[in-house]
């Protein structure tokens, strides 16, 4: 589900999100791999991507609905999503995210974690758990509105609708809209590898998130068991 490619200088890592049957969608197997592929990189620059139509639809449905209502199983997947979203911030790796197609729930979420975002015009961006009594709890209420601004954050999560990407650049969603995002990857690997490393520490520094991400995934449990019946059904 998640492959890992690097290039032959040993300035990209390229990981890949690799179930396009289900537009990408990430099971607990998925996430750890996916985990993995970030932690263990040794090269200055990761590109994540998608493999297919979709960079990520977030949360594999039927592995949310398999949590059966249980509050405390999904305050545990809500925190793994917050785990590997942090490895993903916190990578000494300058990570960029080369968006093609819908980005949606922890997809986004996920994207946001990443330092730069570089959408194709194809991109889509959304939060639509809130149309089905859910929400992206992978630090997403954390990173949201630092990136876009409370005023837009509020109105793109609680309406739960779609943008497109040159909406999504307006909002600060994505900082490009390139045919191919990985021109972005390289010319960021271009650079001085300890001058990126240096820079990413300095920009990400003071980024308190513990107490909110805590909160965040108790109020998906909270979530979750409330609308058991209602995720069961999406899966009909």
């Amino acid at each position: 589900m998640i492959d890992v490619e690097t290039d032959a200088d040993r300035t990209i890592r390229t990981v890949t999100i690799d179930r396009p049957e289900a537009r990408n969608a990430l099971t607990v197997e998925a996430l750890e791999a996916l985990e993995a592929a970030i932690d263990e990189a040794d090269e200055p620059v990761i590109y994540l991507r998608g493999n297919g139509p979709a960079f990520c639809a977030g949360a594999d449905l039927e592995t949310v609905s398999g949590l059966e209502g249980d509050r405390e199983r999904a305050v545990e997947f809500a925190r793994l999503g917050q785990r590997v979203a942090r490895t993903i911030e916190d990578s000494p790796a300058v990570v960029v995210a080369g968006i093609d197609g819908p980005a949606r729930g922890g997809g986004l979420e996920f994207a946001l974690a990443c330092d730069v975002r570089v959408g194709t015009p194809e991109s889509t961006y959304g939060e639509p758990g809130v149309t089905f009594g859910l929400f992206g709890a992978w630090g997403g209420t954390v990173r949201l509105p630092r990136v876009i601004g409370e005023g837009d954050a509020l109105e793109f999560a609680l309406s739960g609708r779609a943008v497109d990407a040159g909406e999504a650049r307006r909002m600060g969603l994505i900082s490009r809209i390139e045919a191919d995002p990985r021109v972005v990857a390289e010319e960021i690997a271009a650079n001085a590898a300890d001058t990126l490393a240096v820079l990413k520490r300095r920009i990400r520094d003071d980024r308190e998130r513990a107490t909110q991400e805590r909160l965040e995934a108790q109020a998906f449990g909270d979530l979750v068991e409330a609308h058991a019946d209602d995720i069961d059904a999406l899966l009909e």
